[in-house]
């Protein structure tokens, strides 16, 4: 069954391009472009809106590669706390990394990493070396009393001013980040600030994919923003600017709105005129014009409403979470009027665990059919799970064994005996392997091998949290994952 698509990627890719073009030309000198969420792999942006490609805002900037720059920006605090990407289960930190060979593999150029309010953090600074020891270009900006309130303070020598000027060689200057809360509007401002103290002329513009400004406040894709935000207390509202000056109903966020003041200031101070009149004026972003099916979008966006507070319960109760965050994602979930029984891999999971005492998964089929799994004594149940779907997928009967006892039984000894583990089941990644072993011999594992790229874009859910090296490969797999928030025993130590 062909996946719905609600939103047109090529539309998308010719406005957009199109669109920055137009704004670069606005600015005679330097234009400093903030990409707001991911500039790589955006998966949340392809998860709501079923169409959208996660490399898209990449493959824009190649067309431009000659003019573009690209620093990096990552809050201190973040490197110092371990904050991870959840999509990724790697930190900032390794993700700065990560980054920085990506762009460089597609050509592109990176100037730099700037670690933002920074104050001493001991991980910053090893990390700082780190960069540094491999060739990396690494500035420190700091935390600025006031901000972003504080206009005098900020447009002062002791504000903006006692930051490291970044030293940036190219027109197009896109500044991005691991994740939100980054300070990445800030370093385009003090540039911005900077370059004119040096009597250099700079523009600023704004690339944030969400909240979408032409779709409305409480639209699903809006909230599944607020949603993928909780932790940062961000709230999507009414451009109070952009009504006032314009006389036009347009969507942004709080932490725009309370620093456009800053923005407009700093432009008046340099400019003697300001040329955006709201925080929605500074955007480039075309996202909204370009969704064609408004039930797919708002179908998809709800899952993940759903995904994002179940990810946030397992969190908090990891201890990495707290309850103002889960407490922010139930009032999104009562606002959509969502309940579990729009998940219904939730209530087929649940069912298996209750008959059977153990824990036990659940997956939808992109044709809306539902695979189950339970523990046995030889696999967990997300690997039973695993199999059975494959076999659905490859149309091959239940009864044949796609994986004898023959073949597993070696592996749990290893495992047991050698390895010191105490669980003798197969996670995911040791029941692939098998199988791909198995595949080169048993044309029916060959083929159920081949049905591994139908499962991306599947929804699943497990009655008990899932050991890391099972939400690792499930996510590879490109299988959208939520848990109860349940450990699968009562040990303190959980790996």
């Amino acid at each position: 069954m062909k996946k719905k698509v609600g939103f047109d990627n090529a539309q998308y890719l010719k406005m957009q391009s199109a669109h920055i073009r137009e704004r670069i030309e606005e600015f005679g000198g330097r234009l400093y472009l903030e990409f707001g969420g991911k500039l790589y792999d955006d998966y949340h942006a392809s998860r709501v809106l079923p169409g959208f490609q996660p490399d898209s805002k990449l493959r824009m900037l190649l067309q431009l590669k000659k003019e573009v720059e690209i620093v990096i920006t990552i809050h201190a605090a973040d490197i110092e706390q371990n904050r991870m990407r959840s999509d990724l289960g790697i930190t900032y930190e390794m993700d700065v990394l990560r980054l920085i060979d990506l762009f460089r593999s597609r050509g592109l150029y990176v100037g730099s990493v700037v670690l933002t309010r920074f104050n001493g953090e001991p991980a910053a600074v090893k990390f700082q070396n780190r960069l540094e020891s491999l060739g990396i270009r690494v500035y420190r900006h700091y935390p600025i009393e006031g901000y972003p309130s504080n206009l005098p303070m900020i447009l002062s020598e002791d504000g903006f001013g006692r930051n490291e000027y970044i030293e940036v060689s190219r027109k197009l200057v896109v500044v991005t980040a691991p994740g939100p809360g980054s300070g990445k509007m800030a370093v385009c401002l003090s540039q911005i600030f900077q370059e004119h103290l040096r009597g250099n002329e700079a523009g600023y513009a704004k690339f944030e994919t969400f909240p979408i400004w032409n779709i409305p406040l409480r639209h699903p894709v809006n909230v599944a923003y607020e949603a993928a935000t909780a932790d940062l207390n961000d709230v999507n509202m009414i451009d109070p600017f952009h009504l006032e000056a314009h006389g036009e109903t347009a969507v942004n966020y709080n932490r725009d709105v309370e620093v456009f003041p800053v923005l407009h200031a700093m432009f008046e101070k340099i400019y003697g005129k300001s040329p955006y009149q709201s925080p929605t004026d500074m955007g480039v972003n075309m996202a909204g014009c370009c969704i064609v099916d408004d039930a797919v979008t708002q179908a998809a966006s709800k899952q993940e409403i759903i995904r994002r507070f179940y990810d946030t319960k397992c969190a908090k109760k990891r201890g990495n979470a707290d309850s103002e965050a889960v407490r922010k994602l139930e009032l999104l979930m009562q606002q959509m009027n969502l309940t579990d029984d729009d998940r219904p891999v939730i209530g087929a999971a649940r069912t298996l665990a209750e008959k059977t005492g153990e824990p036990a998964a659940a997956l939808q089929l992109p044709n809306g059919k539902l695979i189950t799994g339970k523990t046995t004594a030889l696999m967990g149940a997300a690997s039973t799970m695993l199999l059975n779907a494959l076999k659905t997928l490859g149309r091959i009967n239940d009864d044949i064994l796609l994986l004898s006892p023959t073949v597993i039984e070696p592996i749990q000894h290893l495992k047991v005996e050698h390895l010191g583990n105490e669980n003798p089941r197969l996670h995911t990644d040791e029941t692939l392997v098998a199988l791909s072993i198995s595949a080169a011999t048993n044309p029916t594992a060959e083929r159920a091998m081949t049905q591994l790229a139908k499962l991306r874009g599947c929804e699943m859910h497990s009655s008990v949290m899932l050991a890391p090296v099972d939400e690792r490969t499930l996510r590879r797999l490109g299988i959208r994952l939520t848990c109860d928030p349940v450990f699968q025993n009562n040990r303190l130590y959980q790996r």
